[in-house]
């Protein structure tokens, strides 16, 4: 279950990292734990989130929490990524993966095919392009069910 104050903390800390350039991808309160730890994950648009964004995302939101007092007990926060989901839906992850291996999954199969794996090219309006062994390969979006970052390379 959320926790009451998560709705507020998000509120409070959505702005706070929109002008750090990174976006709030979840918040968690633990108040099981002694102190209750806050934890934040975030992720950095234009480029794998690292150390550095969480430590600026923790150093200012922190400030603002303290401001803000909605917090009343003493807690420890924490600012961390959840890491590169698996799977490609936004255009912004399509160029940010560019050149990673993925494997796309069609339905019904194409060329028959269901699976193709491959090192993303690139995706327009109407198909996605993978480069297989130095060949470039087009599927159709119309066919394609899911795209993800193949793991296994």
């Amino acid at each position: 279950m959320t926790h009451p104050l998560v709705p507020q903390i998000i509120d409070l800390a959505t702005p706070v990292a929109e002008e750090l350039g990174l976006e709030i991808v979840g918040v968690v309160f633990h108040t099981n734990q002694s102190p209750p730890v806050l934890r934040v994950d975030i992720r950095n648009p234009q480029q794998d989130t690292g150390l550095d964004d969480c430590e600026r995302m923790s150093r200012a939101l922190e400030a603002e929490l303290d401001v803000a007092e909605i917090i009343p007990d003493a807690y420890m926060l924490e600012v961390s990524s959840p890491g590169i989901s698996r799977e490609l839906v936004t255009d912004r992850e399509f160029i940010s993966f560019k050149g990673f291996p993925v494997v796309i999954s069609t339905s019904p199969p194409h060329n028959g095919q269901q699976e193709w794996i491959g090192h993303l090219i690139r995706r327009d309006e109407t198909t996605v392009y993978l480069n297989q062994k130095g060949r470039a390969v087009g599927i159709p979006r119309s066919l394609i069910t899911r795209v993800q970052i193949d793991e296994r390379h």
